[in-house]
C-alpha cells in the first residue's frame, strides 16, 4: 500500500503510474489485482498499493499501456482511472454511499421478504386447514422474488469479483459468499439466502469502517499545519495559502496558533508544544536560532520565523509522505495472513465439496448435508483474518507517528518485538552531541566566578564548540565576560589578550606545556580530568595557572533510565560503539549504565560489530544518528535514527526515526511492537477459533446459515475493534 512508487520496481525504462481504485477496501481485493495485473506489469513487485486512500501505484514497461490496466482492473469488478490528488475524497465516498445503498436495501428487502413470506403462509395454512403450509414448506413466489432481489443487492458489489475467482480456479471470499447464497436458494432455503447476504453485506461495510478510521488517524497528521502563513511585508502582514511561501520567507505566528511551516526562530521567545512532530509531553522553548517545525503549537509568545523549507518539504510533510510509503512493506504477520489465506479458502472450497457429496451417501439425506457444505463455505469465509492484520498494522503506525516515532514500513513494526542486542552510538545518541562545562575548577586564589567570567571574556570572539560551551555556561551562571582588549587568536592552540591591563592566556593542555608552565600538580589534576573523558580549557597570566574548566558532551538525563528499561524488556546485550578515544567512551558508558564499550572505531568498524552482534544474538538495533552511522544501521535488523526531526537525511536513513532526542522511545517502541504483535495473534487466534467452533457444530447438525454470517460479522467487528485499540496508545 504505497502513495508513492514505493515497493515498486525502479528500472530506468519504467515509469510510475498512479490509479484510483474503486472497490479496493482489504487485503483480498489487493490480493485479486495482484493476480490479475501481475503478468500483465511483468510481476507483481511492479504494483504497490495503498488501501487507506484506494490507491495503486504501477511500474510500467513498455507494451503495458495505461488504457490496459484499466481494463484489467475492469475485470475484476473494481474500476480504475488516473489518480487525481484534488478529488481524493469525493469520488470513493460517492461509491461508498451507493454500497451504504445497497446494503440497507438488501436489509429492507430481507424483512419485507419474510413478512410477505408469513404472511402469505399463514394465510395458506388457514386455507388447507389442519395440514397447514408453514414457512418451512415452500416459499411463495412473490416472497422469492423479493428475497432474490435482497441478494442481489447484497452480493452485487461483489459478483464480478467472484466470477473472476471462479474463472481462476482460484477461490475467494467474494466466491465462498455467492456460493453460499445460491446454494441457499437451491435448496429453497431463500430467507437465509437473503440474510447471508445482507450480512456480508453488513460485514464489507464494518470493513470500509475500520479501514476509514485508521485514514482519518493518518489524515490527521496533514490537518496539524495550517493551510495560510502570515508573512511579514514592509507595510505589516499579508496572508497567503502556505504552498506559496518561499524559502526564506518571514512569517508571524501569534500565541496559540499552530506554525505553519518549518523555520528558524528570528525574533521572539516562546514555548512551543512540539509533540505532534517529535511526541515531547513537554513544551520547548524556542528563542532567536532556534528551529521550529509545521505542525507544532506556539505557546504564550508572538515569533517571527524565517523559513527553511517549503510548504511541501516541511519535516511533517516528510513523515506523512512515509507512513503513506509505509504501507507497502508488508509486515510478516500479514504476509503469513496472506499466505495462508492462499492455501486455507481453497481447502474450505474442498471440504464443503466433500461434506456435500460424501455426506449423502452415507446416510441418504441430501438436503441436510447439502446445508452443512454451505455453512462451512460461509463460516470458513477469511474476512475477519484478512483485514484485521493490515488494520492492525496501520493503526500501529499512525500511533508511533503520533508519539514522535516513524516506522518506515510495516515490515518493522514487528522487528523491535524480537530485538535481543542493541548497539549504540556515542555521540548524539548517548550524550547529546555539544560539549558542556560540567567542572569549573578555579587555582592560585581566583574564584569560579573570576575565572569563569576571564575565561568567557577570553572566548567571546570565537567560534569553537568549546569556546560557546563556556559562554553559554557563563550565560546560565549569571557571569558577565571579561572585557578583553589586544585579543589574538592562536591557532590550534588557544588564544590572549588584556584584562585591566594584565596579560591572561586561555589554551589546551599541550599549549600550557609550550607555555611551561605545567606544575606537578597541575598535571596530576588534567590527566585525572583526562581519564575520566573531559576536555580542558586552562586558563592563566605571566605569573601562574588561574584554573581549569572542564567540558564534557555530557549524557542525556534520560539515557541511564532507557539503559535500565531496555535491559528489564529482556534485551540481553547493549554495547556502545564510539570513534571516540577509550578514556572518553568509558566515562560516557559508566553515566549512561553501559558495561562494554568499543571505542576508536571507524565506521567500517561498526559495521562488523553489528554483524558479529547479529551472529551472536540474532535480531539487533542499532541506535545513531541516521548519517554517520548509516553503514551500521543497514547491517542491522533495525536501524533507529536519534533526533530526526529536520534531519531529511536522517528520516531517509533509518528504519524507524525518532523525531526527539529522547531515548526513551526506544523502550517504548519496543513495548508498542509487542502490543502490536500480541494484537495480531489474538485477532488470528478468536478468527481461526470461532470458525473451528462452527466446523464442529456444522458437523453435528447444530449451525445455520445466519449463524455462520453473524457470527463471523461479530468476529470480523471485534478483530476490528481490537486493532483499533492501537490509536489509543500514549508514551
Amino acid at each position: 500500500m504505497s502513495s508513492n512508487a514505493a515497493g515498486v520496481g525502479s528500472r530506468p525504462d519504467r515509469r510510475i503510474l498512479q490509479f484510483r481504485i474503486h472497490g479496493m477496501d482489504c487485503a483480498d481485493e489487493v490480493a485479486v489485482l495482484r493476480r490479475q495485473l501481475g503478468p500483465l506489469v511483468e510481476g507483481e513487485d511492479n504494483l504497490a498499493f495503498d488501501v487507506l486512500k484506494g490507491r495503486m501505484s504501477v511500474a510500467v514497461v513498455a507494451g503495458a499501456t495505461p488504457a490496459m490496466i484499466v481494463e484489467a482492473v475492469a475485470k475484476t469488478g473494481m474500476r480504475a482511472e488516473p489518480w487525481i490528488a484534488a478529488d481524493e475524497g469525493e469520488r470513493p465516498r460517492r461509491r461508498g454511499t451507493i454500497r451504504t445503498v445497497l446494503t440497507v436495501a438488501s436489509g429492507l428487502l430481507t424483512a419485507a421478504g419474510f413478512g410477505f413470506h408469513a404472511a402469505l403462509a399463514g394465510s395458506l395454512s388457514a386455507a388447507v386447514g389442519s395440514e397447514g403450509v408453514g414457512l418451512t414448506h415452500g416459499v411463495p413466489v412473490p416472497a422469492r422474488i423479493i428475497y432474490a432481489l435482497a441478494v442481489l443487492a447484497g452480493v452485487w458489489f461483489i459478483l464480478p469479483r467472484a466470477w473472476l475467482a471462479l474463472r481462476a480456479l482460484r477461490p475467494d471470499m467474494n466466491l465462498l459468499m455467492t456460493l453460499a447464497a445460491c446454494g441457499a436458494m437451491v435448496i429453497g432455503e431463500w430467507f437465509e439466502a437473503a440474510t447471508v447476504s445482507f450480512l456480508f453485506a453488513v460485514a464489507l461495510a464494518l470493513e470500509r469502517w475500520s479501514v476509514g478510521r485508521a485514514r482519518h488517524a493518518v489524515e490527521a497528521l496533514l490537518e496539524l499545519a495550517p493551510d495560510t502563513v502570515r508573512l511579514v511585508v514592509p507595510d505589516g502582514h499579508r496572508e497567503v495559502p502556505a504552498t506559496e511561501a518561499m524559502v526564506g520567507a518571514r512569517f508571524a505566528v501569534r500565541p496559540g496558533e499552530r506554525i505553519p511551516l518549518d523555520g528558524r526562530v528570528v525574533a521572539g521567545t516562546s514555548s512551543v508544544n512540539q509533540a505532534p512532530i517529535t511526541g515531547e509531553s513537554v513544551p520547548v522553548l524556542k528563542e532567536p536560532g532556534l528551529e521550529v517545525f509545521a505542525g507544532t503549537i506556539n505557546g504564550e509568545g508572538a515569533l517571527e520565523v524565517e523559513s527553511t523549507k517549503t510548504a511541501g518539504d516541511s519535516t511533517l510533510s516528510h513523515i506523512i509522505r512515509l507512513i503513506d510509503s509505509a504501507q507497502s512493506r508488508r509486515a510478516p504477520a500479514e504476509q503469513w495472513v496472506e499466505r495462508f489465506a492462499r492455501v486455507y479458502t481453497p481447502v474450505v472450497l474442498a471440504t464443503a465439496t466433500a461434506v456435500a457429496l460424501l455426506g449423502p451417501l452415507v446416510t441418504g439425506e441430501w438436503s441436510r448435508w447439502f446445508y452443512s457444505a454451505l455453512v462451512l463455505l460461509v463460516i470458513g469465509c477469511p474476512c475477519a483474518l484478512v483485514i484485521s492484520t493490515p488494520v492492525s498494522v496501520v493503526a500501529s503506525l499512525a500511533a508511533a507517528a503520533r508519539n514522535g516515532v516513524l516506522i518506515k514500513g510495516g515490515a518493522f513494526v514487528e522487528a523491535p518485538a524480537t530485538i535481543r542486542a542493541i548497539a549504540l552510538d556515542k555521540t548524539g545518541t548517548l550524550t547529546g552531541g555539544r560539549p558542556a562545562v560540567v567542572a569549573v575548577l578555579p587555582h592560585s586564589g581566583h574564584s569560579e566566578q573570576e575565572l569563569l567570567a576571564i575565561a568567557a571574556g577570553l572566548e567571546t570572539h570565537s567560534d569553537h564548540p568549546l569556546a560557546h560551551a563556556v559562554l553559554v555556561h557563563a550565560e546560565r551562571t549569571a557571569v558577565a565576560p571579561a572585557r578583553v582588549t589586544d585579543f589574538t587568536i592562536l591557532p590550534g592552540k588557544g588564544a590572549t589578550g588584556q584584562i585591566d591591563g594584565v596579560p591572561y592566556w586561555l589554551g589546551s593542555h599541550r599549549y600550557l606545556e609550550e607555555r611551561r608552565q605545567e606544575s606537578p600538580a597541575v598535571h596530576a589534576e588534567l590527566e585525572q580530568l583526562a581519564s575520566t573523558g573531559r576536555s580542558v580549557v586552562v586558563v592563566g597570566n605571566a605569573d601562574h595557572v588561574c584554573g581549569m574548566i572542564a567540558l564534557a558532551d555530557a549524557v542525556r538525563p534520560a539515557t541511564r533510565d532507557a539503559i535500565a528499561r531496555l535491559r528489564a524488556l529482556g534485551v540481553r546485550h547493549i554495547v556502545m560503539l564510539t570513534g571516540d578515544n577509550r578514556p572518553t567512551a568509558e566515562a560516557v558508558a559508566r553515566d549512561a549504565g553501559i558495561t562494554e564499550v568499543m571505542a576508536e572505531l571507524l565506521p567500517a568498524d561498526k559495521v562488523k560489530a553489528v554483524e558479529s552482534l547479529s551472529d551472536k544474538y540474532g535480531a539487533v538495533a542499532m541506535i545513531g544518528d541516521g548519517v554517520n552511522d548509516a553503514p551500521a544501521m543497514a547491517r542491522a535488523t533495525l536501524g533507529i535514527a536519534m533526533g530526526a526531526a529536520g534531519s531529511d537525511a536522517a528520516i531517509e536513513t533509518a528504519d524507524v526515526a525518532l523525531m526527539s532526542d529522547d531515548l526513551a522511545k526506544v523502550p517504548w517502541l519496543i513495548q508498542h511492537s509487542r502490543r502490536t504483535l500480541a494484537i495480531i495473534r489474538q485477532n488470528i487466534a478468536v478468527s481461526l477459533g470461532v470458525k473451528a467452533v462452527f466446523v464442529v457444530l456444522t458437523l453435528f447438525g447444530a449451525a445455520s446459515l445466519w449463524a455462520a454470517i453473524a457470527s463471523d460479522m461479530g468476529v470480523s467487528l471485534l478483530v476490528i475493534a481490537n486493532a483499533l485499540r492501537l490509536l489509543k496508545i500514549r508514551s
